[in-house]
């Protein structure tokens, strides 16, 4: 079920929230959602689920708008909130029991979708335990389990593996993945190699205005500036290494890294590339060049660039 943002702002008094935003998430796709703290992420995420009203703007969601009051919006939104709202005196069970009869479920199929959503979420050892016993991590587990008991075709997730350990997060984003095959889902982290690892196409949001949106690949290429190429050359010394470096057409800068094992940083001239110039002076100076690598900008580089200005 495809969703379709167009033109959505949200104020509160004098303050912008989201500032005219437009953006579609496409049925088995992930969505990462970025964005500092304030930028407008939970804002958007709660006006597409319908916790709070939209002020200017649509949001179509399978083609009809979450403003028609005959539209039962949440059947098909499954939603973990960022503070994960729980009834820590209730036992697990108790609970997706509740959330499935608020859901609608027949009743019939409860039991049912509660087994699978146990055994996903991995809760079979803490299922009879009051919600208050558990840790931090299976909490989390339940409000997973919470927006899965429907089965939606759209799943809102706010920072889904906060106080998880390393094994339950990679469960998680495994879960997430093969959700995102057949269902339409929206993630937002501020863990970026979670992004990375889990998400098809990434959405920065910035003091309510969108200013990247497109794969890992793409925002690196954009923001690409000045070729930079790590090198570790063997039987040469490092001072006379360096000052040839520089004698390079293509090179703007040369740094070395790691003296004593000879590695060296060479940023080329925008637009340059100096991958042949560096192998030809190897060859003529006869350096064992062992290592030639391009570095990636970081997706946590491209987010600071895109945030902190």
């Amino acid at each position: 079920m495809d969703i379709q943002i167009e033109k959505l702002t949200k104020t509160y008094g004098p303050q912008t929230a989201v500032n005219d935003i437009s953006f579609d998430v496409k049925t088995g796709e992930v969505l990462g959602f970025l964005g500092p703290n304030g930028a407008g992420k939970s804002t958007t995420m709660k006006m597409i689920t319908g916790y709070i009203g939209i002020e200017k703007g649509d949001i179509q969601i399978g083609g009809k708008s979450v403003t028609d009051p005959t539209y039962d919006l949440k059947r098909h939104i499954g939603y973990l909130p960022e503070n994960n709202p729980l009834y820590l005196d209730m036992p697990v069970i108790d609970y997706l029991e509740f959330c499935a009869s608020l859901q609608g479920i027949e009743k019939q199929n409860i039991n049912k979708r509660i087994r699978e959503m146990v055994g996903v979420c991995g809760l079979n050892r803490e299922k009879h335990k009051k919600i208050g016993e558990l840790s931090k991590g299976y909490r989390q587990r339940v409000g997973l389990a919470q927006a899965m008991i429907h089965d939606p075709e759209i799943l809102v997730l706010d920072e889904p593996t906060t106080g998880l350990d390393p094994n339950q997060i990679i469960e998680i984003r495994k879960l997430i993945r093969d959700l995102g095959k057949e269902k339409t889902v929206i993630l937002s982290t501020h863990i970026l190699p979670e992004v990375e690892a889990t998400c098809d196409r990434i959405l920065i949001i910035n003091r309510g205005k969108i200013v990247a949106n497109g794969t890992s690949e793409t925002l690196r290429k954009q923001s690409q500036g000045n070729e930079i190429l790590k090198l570790r050359i063997e039987d040469g010394k490092a001072d006379k290494i360096l000052k040839s470096l520089r004698t390079l057409d293509t090179v703007q800068s040369v740094a070395c890294i790691e003296q004593n094992q000879n590695v060296f940083e060479v940023q080329s001239l925008v637009e340059q590339t100096s991958k042949r110039n560096v192998f030809n002076l190897c060859v003529q100076n006869k350096w064992v060049l062992t290592e030639l690598t391009p570095l990636e900008t970081k997706l946590e580089d491209i987010f600071r660039n895109l945030t902190l200005n």
